[in-house]
């Protein structure tokens, strides 16, 4: 049995669909039925059923977009970063195994090898300099590790979104049996206010960012995957392989979906004006090593943008 924390949301839904397809006993867990957000009642449910795994896909992201948690962050952090805590807490003490979604958002940028062989950090890969390494997708380009520490965090000048996730990876730090699993920018082909594509499509002005994606059902079945063969915990990029920029996905939606598509680019977000100082939050690159290790293969990202575009289902 698994007990699935944020059944209705974009990534909980998703997991629903997956499990009641491969008949995989479960439970959607609403806050109505049991107010998970306390360890009492929670722990006292665990012990009493003793699921095989709880997933968490439940926390703040903001409505309509993650720059409202700017305004909301004591929300934010309740909803992100207590949450996780205590249901964590809550799993322990059961000793119930764990899976925890995350986002990748909590990097910015990808390793960079410069000139004299070293490797470095570079946050903002808008620069010119770097566009021809990323258009070929050089080797001397690769994205953040499952290992490696969140750097857009709230110290670093992160969002509100960004830097609680990363604060709430650092929570989990004591429960090492913990999965979390970190998405990024998540699409399928379904229409919806939270797939990624969605969001590009009705937006009136683009953004020009390289970054790594995630195919939610791909994900969802690779999430399952890394439980199903018990392998250790800790954090897992759960992208799909390679990486492409916004001007990429335009040209792949022209040339399967909308053939007289020609949106506008700016240069800033306009959500980001709203707030002073300004939510940065730069894109990222993402490796999964981790996976790669395991065994657990997730479709090339350009396979999986492709058929999630041909296949459109706009409700």
């Amino acid at each position: 049995m698994i007990f699935l924390l944020g059944a209705s949301g974009y990534v909980g839904s998703a997991f629903r669909r997956e499990l009641a397809k491969a008949w995989l006993p479960h439970r959607a867990i609403s806050r109505v039925d049991l107010d998970y957000t306390k360890f009492r009642p929670l722990v006292d449910a665990l012990k009493q059923y003793q699921p095989d795994l709880v997933i968490l896909c439940g926390g703040y992201t903001g409505r309509p977009t993650m720059y409202n948690c700017e305004g909301h962050r004591t929300d934010t952090i309740l909803g992100n970063v207590a949450l996780a805590q205590t249901v964590a807490q809550a799993c322990d003490a059961a000793g119930v195994r764990l899976g925890v979604v995350s986002c990748g958002c909590i990097f910015a940028g990808a390793w960079v090898q410069n000139e004299n062989g070293a490797w470095v950090v570079r946050e903002n890969l808008q620069t010119e300099d770097l566009a021809l390494f990323l258009a070929s997708r050089s080797a001397r380009v690769r994205g953040f590790a499952d290992d490696d520490t969140p750097n857009a965090t709230l110290e670093n000048g992160g969002s509100f979104y960004s830097g609680t996730l990363a604060a709430m990876e650092k929570t989990l730090l004591p429960f090492p049996g913990t999965y979390i699993w970190r998405l990024n920018a998540a699409f399928t082909e379904r229409d919806h206010p939270r797939n990624f594509l969605t969001r590009m499509q009705s937006s009136p002005q683009l953004l020009q960012r390289w970054n790594s994606f995630t195919h939610l059902r791909d994900a969802v079945t690779a999430c399952l995957q890394v439980w199903n063969s018990d392998l250790p915990g800790g954090a897992y990029n759960i992208v799909n392989p390679g990486y492409m920029s916004t001007r990429d996905l335009v040209a792949l939606i022209r040339k399967h979906r909308h053939p007289g598509w020609d949106p506008a680019f700016t240069r800033d977000h306009p959500e980001f004006q709203e707030h002073e100082p300004p939510a940065r939050r730069w894109s990222a690159l993402l490796e999964t090593r981790r996976l790669d290790a395991a065994g657990i293969k997730m479709r090339p990202l350009d396979i999986a943008l492709t058929d999630a575009i041909r296949n459109w289902d706009g409700g």
